[in-house]
Formats: structure tokens, sequence, C-alpha cells
């Protein structure tokens, strides 16, 4: 099983290289970058260039690690043996499976994306290094041992917002998605606006870039953004002019699809108003 990018989505070398690297080593990838620079799309799109499920375990704050495994619903079975329930008398009855469970019984290979694993405790990590090693766990209601009929690819994300053990650490292969430059984001716009006029996404990249790299910018935006910003002045039917009969006179055109804050917004005020000298 090789990964080679797909239609939909433009991988670049040494990301087409770590996604088989660890199939071939049988380890996670942890991919870490910038939100929206496509890092939980890219296990969608693992999943579809091999022709395989996958199974999207989205963390939060509150997520525990045996979730992932199972929960034993005692209260329900405490209330249906107060109402007498046949139910009660099988355990297996109160056991719901979690996204590993689930990856580990599938009979084909399946992608397993552990989505925003930093979001979780510090401990949450720790709490899944055996299974995700050994690729099997312990269920104590019933006796049982669950384990892997076939090995899924694990691709867990991180937006790095608080830093993961070493211990973890040490069981996945690493990734960081770094931004796209212009060559490479031209192709990714090409995928998602297939056939935009040459002259306007030249004009609005620049700009894009300009924007990006403004000293003091609280929040970057992203791929995602960008796009969406596109998309937005193609449905205006805006030129490449008319991008830059305002550059650096006013807030980019559209500017809220790309400034998610009152203080960036700001900032390109100020920008705008030393621009026009102050008048």
């Amino acid at each position: 099983m090789r990964f080679q990018g797909t239609k939909q989505y433009v991988s670049t070398e040494d990301l087409t290289v770590a996604v088989n690297a660890a199939i071939t080593l049988q380890r996670p990838l942890l991919v870490k970058g910038e939100p929206g620079t496509g890092k939980t799309e890219l296990a969608r799109q693992v999943a579809a260039a091999l022709g395989t499920e996958m199974i999207e375990w989205s963390v939060k704050s509150t997520t525990r690690a045996q979730q992932g495994l199972y929960e034993y619903d005692a209260v329900s079975r405490l209330r249906d043996s107060q109402l007498g329930d046949a139910r009660v008398h099988d355990v297996r009855n109160y056991i719901r499976k979690g996204k590993l469970w689930q990856a580990f019984e599938a009979d084909k290979r399946v992608v397993l994306l552990i989505d925003e694993i930093d979001k979780a405790d510090i401990e949450f990590p720790n709490d899944l290094l055996q299974e995700l090693d050994r690729m099997e766990f312990h269920v104590y209601e019933t006796g049982e041992t669950i384990a892997a009929r076939q090995r899924p690819i694990v691709i867990i994300t991180s937006n790095n917002e608080k830093e993961l053990p070493d211990a973890f650490l040490r069981r996945c292969f690493f990734h960081y998605i770094r931004f796209p430059d212009m060559e490479t984001l031209k192709a990714i716009v090409e995928v998602h606006h297939p056939g935009i006029q040459p002259q306007l996404l030249t004009t609005a990249l620049t700009q894009f870039y300009t924007i990006r790299d403004q000293q003091g910018l609280k929040k970057k935006p992203s791929t995602s953004e960008v796009l969406d910003w596109l998309k937005l002045l193609l449905a205006e039917d805006l030129s490449a002019e008319d991008l830059k009969a305002e550059a650096g006179s006013a807030l980019p055109k559209l500017h809220g699809a790309l400034l998610k804050n009152e203080a960036d917004v700001h900032l390109f005020e100020r920008l705008a108003f030393m621009a026009r000298g102050g008048r």
C-alpha cells in the first residue's frame, strides 16, 4: 500500500514520503502544522487513495483515552436490572465500542484518524501508548482481549497547542506540514477552483502572502481561508485590476475571509490610513 496523492489533494514530496514511511514502519504518523493546512484532509485522502475506510476520532478537551477503546454503561445495566430486563445477563449489551475497537475489528485495513490530539489532557497520549504499540487491549468486564485483525494506518494530527510526551513521540513517525510556497499554493487552488484566471490568481496570492507576512499579525490566514477568499472573489466577479486598484489604500477586498480578529483588522486599518498620508 503506497500513497501517491490524489486529484483532490496536492501532496508535496516530503509529505508523500512521510505517509509511506509510517505505513512501512507500521507506526502512527503524527502530523503537525498550522490550522487549515490540510492535516485532517490528509487522512481522508490517504483512505481514498488506498481504497479503504476511514474511522475518525475527533478529540475534545473532555475526551478520555478509554472512550477510544470502549465504554461500559453500568447505569443502564442497573436500570434494566431493576426493570427485570433479560439483557442484564450479558454484559456485552452494555459495552459501547470505541473508535480503536472499530478499527481493530475491521476485516480490511482501515485508516484511523485521531484528530487534534493536543486538545485533550496531557495524559491522554500516554494512556494510548500500549494500545497503539501492541495493537490490542483488554476488556475487563468480559475478560477478552481485542487484537487488531489488520493493523490500521494511524494518522494523528496536532495543532501544537501543547507539547506531547516524549514516550508518545518515540512511537510515531513525525511530519510538519509547512505552509505552501506560491507554486504549491497555486496547484492547491487549481484543485478547488479549476480554470481560475492566472492574472487574478497571481495578484490575489501576492496580496495574500503580503498579509501573511505582515509584522504584528495575531492570526495568519491559512490555506483554507485563502480558498474561501478566492471563492468570494470569483463569486463577486472581481478582476486582478479590481484588487490592484485598492492595494495599499484600504483593507483587502472581502477581508473577513482572511482576517479573523479585530486586532488584525485594526492593524490593516492603521496601515491603510498611513498609506493615504494620514488624511
